[in-house]
């Protein structure tokens, strides 16, 4: 299996919704820079979706002169162009952020009552499930069951043969918890036709998110979200979710999770969180459609054009 994660899928996105007319015009490269080959009859963009603290490209982003090897940088949330402009001297004037979209997500209902809460955890295990095992753990709710879906299997199998060891002995304290299904890794498509069948997407994230895509799809299907705000995960979910102040102490974290899913079995049935539900599905399947952010970069990408046309570089 080659790696399908959220870099992948959103790329595919823009080939999808962005006229392949004007991406031609373009070789964009995602993340690390070097893995597509700079092109010397097209503008190079490099679409960075990563942390600055990354060992991939340090050498990279220390020198102005590989720094100018590419056109434009674009970046997948304020946050992240923020840690970069603070760690590297990046030429501001050829940097942009523009978010990263979802497809069309069938929406949950939150009409019915729900007696058994279902809870679903898909990010990779090291962003947060130790903490979320922790926390499942002090959970006595008979009726707050958590679907692991979680795996290295993601980014490809290599990747998983040379890391999934290390997460084994995760996957078993998974396995032996009675409100627990390990279920182990699902397409994201998979994930997508049956989001809308859980309640709450919890994630005590403990790794500093970027963006963090899975949070965006489970707020525009309409479940109730939990979270930590480490990273971008508070300019992404904006005012939506519930948050708890990262604490590096992770049984402090997980004791505060755990008073949080019990929480939600009180208040997923209340009119007022309802309410909440629908509105919160509505914003970010407005504004995070890919539809809409193809515009975002359509209106760039033709910007981009325009500008290098007054160079000596033939497009």
């Amino acid at each position: 299996m080659e790696p399908l994660g959220g870099t992948e899928l959103q790329l595919n996105f823009l080939r999808e919704h962005v006229s392949k007319e004007l991406l031609d015009k373009f070789q964009i490269c995602t993340s690390v820079p070097g893995k597509v080959p700079l092109a010397k009859d097209k503008i190079n963009i490099l679409w960075q979706k990563m942390a600055p603290d990354q060992p991939h490209f340090q050498d990279f982003f220390k020198s102005e002169e590989q720094i100018d090897q590419y056109d434009y940088y674009v970046f997948n949330s304020h946050w992240n162009y923020e840690q970069f402009r603070k760690t590297f001297k990046l030429p501001e004037h050829r940097c942009t952020v523009i978010k990263n979209g979802i497809p069309n997500i069938e929406k949950r209902d939150p009409e019915p009552r729900r007696d058994k809460i279902r809870l679903i955890y898909h990010p990779t295990p090291w962003r947060g499930l130790s903490v979320l095992l922790g926390a499942m753990q002090l959970i006595n709710n008979p009726n707050i069951v958590l679907d692991v879906y979680s795996s290295t299997q993601i980014y490809g199998d290599d990747f998983k043969k040379q890391n999934d060891h290390t997460y084994k002995d995760l996957y078993e304290q998974a396995e032996k918890l009675p409100n627990v299904n390990l279920i182990g890794y699902k397409s994201n498509k998979y994930i997508l036709d049956n989001l809308h069948t859980y309640d709450a997407f919890v994630y005590p994230n403990i790794w500093e998110e970027t963006f963090c895509i899975s949070a965006l799809e489970a707020l525009a299907c309409g479940l109730y979200v939990a979270t930590t705000d480490n990273g971008a995960l508070y300019e992404t979910c904006t005012e939506f979710p519930i948050y708890i102040p990262y604490d590096k102490n992770w049984q402090n974290l997980a004791q505060q999770f755990a008073a949080v899913i019990d929480g939600i079995s009180h208040q997923i049935n209340t009119d007022g969180c309802k309410n909440h539900l629908k509105f919160q599905q509505n914003f970010f399947n407005h504004f995070y459609n890919w539809k809409v952010i193809a515009g975002h970069w359509t209106g760039f990408l033709q910007g981009a054009l325009q500008n290098v046309k007054s160079t000596q570089k033939k497009i």
